[in-house]
């Protein structure tokens, strides 16, 4: 099925997730080394369930679907990018959103699908730089850090209490 038939305008999606990788580069103190140093590329694919359980069966082992996948492309991304210079961009990784279940989400948490994919566009990107949440002093830390990119947005709390 095609993007758009499903997501919508790519334009706005695109924007949307310019604003959220931006936020998250920030809220890691690594919006100020991109600015003076390399570009950084991140890939967001906006596709459908099926597409996001395939690639959650045949990459993670995990065979079911899932609302927001990433896949790094490098090691140790945010040092990489602190100690970079002025180097070629940094390809930080791809993020892919599964469409039903990211529009079931937002409508169980009573927010919109701009917002609540703003919220798994930064959650994947800070992925992409290395966090986790396989452990509570990590899901605690990552969570922290997605606090802070909503409230840059303006939009918000993910995890409320």
């Amino acid at each position: 099925m095609q993007a758009e038939a499903i997501w919508g305008e790519p334009a706005k999606w695109e924007g949307l997730a310019h604003r959220s990788v931006t936020a998250s580069l920030d809220a890691m103190a690594l919006l100020d080394t991109i600015k003076h140093g390399p570009a950084v590329e991140v890939s967001v694919r906006l596709t459908d369930d099926a597409e996001v359980h395939a690639l959650n069966r045949d990459w993670r082992g995990k065979d079911r679907p899932t609302n927001v996948l990433s896949f790094p492309m490098v090691d140790n991304a945010a040092d990489r990018l602190a100690h970079s210079g002025d180097g070629p961009p940094v390809l930080l990784g791809d993020i892919v959103l599964a469409h039903q279940i990211c529009c079931a989400e937002a409508n169980e948490r009573g927010v919109t699908l701009d917002d609540h994919a703003s919220h798994l566009i930064a959650h994947g990107t800070l992925h992409l730089l290395g966090n986790d949440h396989l452990d509570d002093a990590e899901a605690e830390r990552m969570e922290s850090l997605e606090r802070l990119v909503m409230r840059r947005l303006g939009l918000h709390d993910p995890y409320p209490v």
